[in-house]
C-alpha cells in the first residue's frame, strides 16, 4: 500500500474529488495546510499599503491505495489540479506498512 499526498490549490478542490471518485477512489482526507516553495508567497494591498503573504494556503488531500492504483491515482490529480501556473502543488508517495481500521479491527485492504 501507498500513501498519496497532495498539496492543491484550495479552488481545485472540487475537480480533484470529482477525479478521483470516477477513478473508484471513495477515501480521502483533506487538510487546510498554509506553506510555500518556488512560488515565494505573493505581494498584496491592504489600505494602500504593500505587504508579502509568505505562506500561501494550501490543501492538503491524502490517499491510501493499494500499489497497482498509484500511477492512476496520479494521473487523475495531475489532471484535475493542473493549472499550468507556479504554485500548483506538489505530490508525494509514501508506503504504509500496516492498517487498521480502529471499529473493526480490520487490516490494511480490508480496512480501506
Amino acid at each position: 500500500m501507498k500513501k498519496i499526498e497532495a498539496v492543491i490549490r484550495p479552488f481545485k478542490l472540487d475537480e480533484v474529488k470529482i477525479a478521483l471518485v470516477n477513478a473508484g477512489i471513495v477515501g480521502m482526507t483533506v487538510s487546510e495546510v498554509r506553506g510555500f516553495g518556488r512560488q515565494k508567497g505573493q505581494t498584496e494591498r491592504y489600505r494602500g499599503s504593500e505587504y508579502t503573504v509568505e505562506f500561501l494556503q494550501k490543501l492538503k488531500v491524502e490517499i491510501v491505495v493499494e500499489d497497482d492504483l498509484v500511477d492512476t491515482v496520479v494521473e487523475k490529480l495531475i489532471a484535475a489540479a493542473r493549472t499550468g501556473e507556479i504554485g500548483d502543488g506538489k505530490i508525494f508517495i509514501s508506503p504504509i506498512e500496516k492498517t487498521i481500521r480502529i471499529r473493526t479491527g480490520e487490516l490494511n485492504q480490508d480496512a480501506l
